[in-house]
C-alpha cells in the first residue's frame, strides 16, 4: 500500500519553513483507495512569492486546521504505507519536521516518483512534475496545489507501476527454454 502525497509550504527550508496544504492518495498498487486533503494554518506568515505560486494566502488558512489537529488522521492514513512523492525528501522532511515540533517521530518508507521515473521511463529532457507530466499527456488540474499534484503523482506512479511490472515479468534474452 502507498500514500502519495504532496503539501505546499511557506519557503524551500523544512527547519524555518511550515506546511500550508496536504493531500494524500492512499493507493493499493492498482488504484486510489482512500483519500485526504486540506489546508493548514501554518500560524505564521505565507511570503508572497509563495501566495503568487500556489494561489494559498494567509487569509485562506486563517480559519484552516492547525497541523497538529490533523496529525492524528496523518500517521492513520499513512500507517504501514510507504511513503511516495515526487521528489520524496522534500515533502517526506516537512511532514517529519512538523511532527519532530509535536514531540512525535514519523517514519515511513520512502518512494521517490523522480527516481523511479528516470529509472522506468528514461530518455526524458525533464523529470519536474510539470515537465514529465506534459510529455505522458497526465494533466494537473491545479498546479501548484496539493490536490492537484498528488493527483498527477499518482498518475505518473501508475505508469511507473505498470513499466516496472513489464520490466521485471520480461524474460531476458537465452532464458527462454522450450524444452
Amino acid at each position: 500500500m502507498y500514500a502519495i502525497i504532496d503539501i505546499e509550504t511557506t519557503g524551500q527550508s523544512a527547519l524555518k519553513g511550515k506546511i500550508t496544504e496536504i493531500a494524500i492518495f492512499i493507493h493499493d498498487g492498482t488504484e486510489i483507495v482512500e483519500s485526504f486533503s486540506s489546508l493548514v494554518n501554518p500560524e505564521c506568515y505565507i511570503p508572497q512569492f509563495i501566495t503568487d505560486l500556489t494561489g494559498i494566502s494567509n487569509d485562506m488558512v486563517k480559519r484552516a486546521p492547525k497541523f497538529y489537529e490533523i496529525a492524528r488522521k496523518i500517521v492513520e492514513i499513512t500507517q504501514d504505507k510507504i511513503f511516495v512523492g515526487h521528489n520524496v525528501q522534500f515533502d517526506y522532511r516537512f511532514v517529519q519536521e512538523e511532527f519532530k515540533r509535536l514531540g512525535y517521530d514519523y517514519q515511513r518508507q520512502t518512494m521517490c516518483t523522480v527516481r523511479l521515473g528516470r529509472k522506468f521511463i528514461p530518455g526524458h529532457r525533464s523529470y519536474s512534475l510539470g515537465n514529465i507530466c506534459e510529455e505522458l499527456g497526465i494533466s494537473i488540474n491545479g498546479r501548484h496545489r496539493a490536490a492537484g499534484d498528488a493527483y498527477a503523482t499518482t498518475k505518473l506512479f501508475e505508469i511507473i507501476m505498470e513499466k516496472k511490472r513489464q520490466k521485471e515479468t520480461r524474460i531476458p534474452p537465452g532464458q527462454l527454454k522450450l524444452f
